[in-house]
């Protein structure tokens, strides 16, 4: 069976929005590394409609591959969770919509490798909320950027399991999480 891993970038506050601005300031070779063999590693991307739009507007005109970023995402299977987005474009994209739920366990079924998701936060928290999710797999930046959206709603509980943890020469540090087993009733 298929995973669904999410991999997000994180403030110590728990901002995810705009990573551009806040960094590249800690990226050292280690964490690039990281990065671009997680990367590799997933055989198929998922993501909401906003993240898609703007991933799809920006890496097929990439010319600059120098660790074979935009091949992976131009060339790998993606899946977008969404109701509203009517085509996808971007080279071998489909849309998943009706009950995305339903449709994201339908996939998981399918044979293949981890799919990999990033950014789309509303997704990842409709995710989260459905138990669809395997891994999290989060770099956390040492920096509070003092306001954005968050990962998690404000008052979400979801038990985790730290499987992993690293820091990185930059002061980045990946947790690596499963959700927890649920907690029987005492």
């Amino acid at each position: 069976m298929r995973k669904i891993i999410v991999s997000e970038l994180t403030t110590v506050d728990g901002v995810v929005d705009s990573p551009e601005r806040w960094r590249f300031n800690y990226q050292d070779s280690q964490l690039l590394q990281y990065s671009v063999e997680e990367l590799h590693a997933f055989d198929a991307l998922l993501m909401g409609r906003v993240t898609y739009e703007s991933f799809a507007a920006f890496w097929p005109s990439q010319k600059h591959n120098e660790f074979g970023i935009a091949d992976k995402l131009n060339t790998a299977p993606k899946f977008v969770a969404s109701n509203s987005l009517k085509t996808a474009t971007w080279n071998n994209s489909r849309i998943v919509s009706g009950d995305v739920v339903d449709g994201l366990r339908k996939l998981k079924s399918q044979p293949g490798g981890d799919i990999g998701v990033t950014g789309s936060v509303g997704l990842v928290q409709s995710l989260a909320t459905s138990g669809l999710i395997d891994e999290y797999r989060l770099v956390t930046f040492p920096i509070v950027f003092g306001g954005g959206r968050r990962l998690f709603k404000d008052g979400a509980s979801l038990p985790l399991t730290l499987i992993e943890a690293k820091s990185f020469p930059s002061g980045a540090v990946l947790s690596r999480y499963r959700p927890a087993p649920a907690q029987s009733a005492r």
